[in-house]
């Protein structure tokens, strides 16, 4: 065969002619290229673009809820069209809102009924928080969770500085002023706008002999709070038990 019985193409290589003489050399199928390598993703893995499947509310029973939930607030509305919550938050301002803000799952209660969801973000509006959670899409989803507490595991609670409290840190601890005298325990923390303030119960005796539950208001600042020993359930203040 001679050299003009022969092509050459374009990558180098030779044509030869189909076999019985034909002298119509067949359609060349192209030499395939290739792209970068990109790595296969394994089991667990997301492919690059992909979306990441969000987890939606799921049941929860005595067995699965947290030992340390707090009900930190309750939702009261939706908000916009894409399935955020309007909570309104027990505790007001910065320390009560970053429990919210910070957990990465909430869990709801209502009536007998529990269950929770990932808290896809959150954030402050206005006097409330707003929230997306997995698996609340649209508005309608999000009206359904009307009424429902918002609980929070207190593992969650993001760390203070120094001289910071949450209110449930200080429930049910012993107040005593400076001289050691006794004034009773925090039943609840009052927000008044200024700061908070302490509402203390202690037992007491009625006009008529009988025991009643009587109640102190001490103004949670400085001024009056010298120590709050967590470690002993010990608030020391400065406050007589006349006042």
């Amino acid at each position: 065969m001679s050299a003009s019985d022969t092509d050459k193409t374009g990558d180098g290589s030779s044509a030869r002619p189909a076999s019985g003489g034909d002298a119509e050399r067949r359609p060349q199928r192209a030499r395939p290229t290739f792209g970068a390598f990109a790595q296969k993703p394994g089991r667990g893995q997301t492919p690059k673009g992909a979306v990441e499947p969000v987890e939606g509310l799921r049941g929860e029973s005595d067995a699965s809820w947290p030992t340390d939930a707090i009900e930190v607030g309750a939702v009261i509305d939706a908000y916009g069209l894409k399935g955020w919550v309007k909570v309104a938050a027990h505790a007001q301002g910065s320390l009560g809102d970053n429990a919210l803000l910070s957990a990465k799952r909430w869990w709801l209660a209502k009536d007998r009924e529990r269950q929770s969801a990932p808290r896809v973000a959150a954030k402050v509006h206005g006097d409330t928080i707003v929230g997306q959670l997995g698996g609340v899409a649209d508005r309608d989803a999000a009206l359904l969770l009307r009424g429902w507490r918002v609980y929070v595991s207190r593992d969650e609670f993001p760390a203070l500085e120094a001289d910071e409290f949450y209110w449930v840190d200080l429930l049910g601890l012993d107040v005593v002023n400076e001289a050691g005298v006794e004034l009773g325990k925090v039943a609840d923390l009052l927000d008044n706008g200024a700061h908070s303030v302490l509402r203390i119960e202690y037992p007491s005796t009625g006009k008529d002999g009988k025991p009643v539950t009587g109640e102190r208001l001490i103004p949670f600042v400085g001024a009056y709070v010298k120590t709050v020993d967590q470690a002993a359930k010990r608030i020391v203040v400065d406050w007589d038990a006349d006042y």
